[in-house]
């Protein structure tokens, strides 16, 4: 009887888990295959995008350092040095923004990483106790059976 409720208990909870994550075996996999392919690319797009969008930003920047700095020669020194920590500062801003994009990217490739070995490990879990209730399932048809031979022997004696 316990045995029964334990394993009642663990197909249930098995039940749940597999309602809450979705989960339909080869069709599943495919599915989780096909948008992992396609968040890389996503992410490959988006991290291009961005290092397009810093260089362009970059570019400007020199740009307007250049032509303030050679259209107007008469700037005072100090103004200069003002106009070349601001253009450093910004770069280092820039690039500083760059990186957190390129960690969170990682952070993201991981936990998806992680999110489907979890997916396996319930699937590999879920098709192992298959195979238990099946060869339990079988186990007691056989013995169902003898008992029903060993009847009929008795019955025949």
């Amino acid at each position: 009887m316990l045995n029964r409720l334990s394993l009642f208990k663990g197909w249930l909870l098995l039940i749940v888990l597999a309602k809450a994550l979705s989960i339909n075996f080869p069709a599943n996999a495919q599915i989780i295959q096909t948008n992992h392919q396609m968040q890389d690319s996503l992410q490959e797009r988006i991290r291009q995008q961005q290092e397009e969008q810093n260089q362009q930003t970059q570019e400007r920047m020199k740009e307007t350092w250049l032509r303030q700095n050679l259209q107007q020669p008469q700037l005072l020194q100090p103004q200069q040095k003002i106009q070349q920590q601001q253009f450093t500062r910004q770069r280092q801003e820039m690039l500083r923004q760059q990186q957190f994009r390129l960690q969170q990217d990682q952070l993201r490739i991981q936990q998806q990483e992680f999110s489907r070995q979890q997916q396996l490990r319930i699937q590999d879990q879920q098709l192992r106790q298959d195979q238990q209730i099946r060869q339990q399932q079988e186990f007691r048809l056989q013995e169902q059976r003898r008992q029903q031979q060993l009847r009929q022997q008795n019955k025949n004696l």
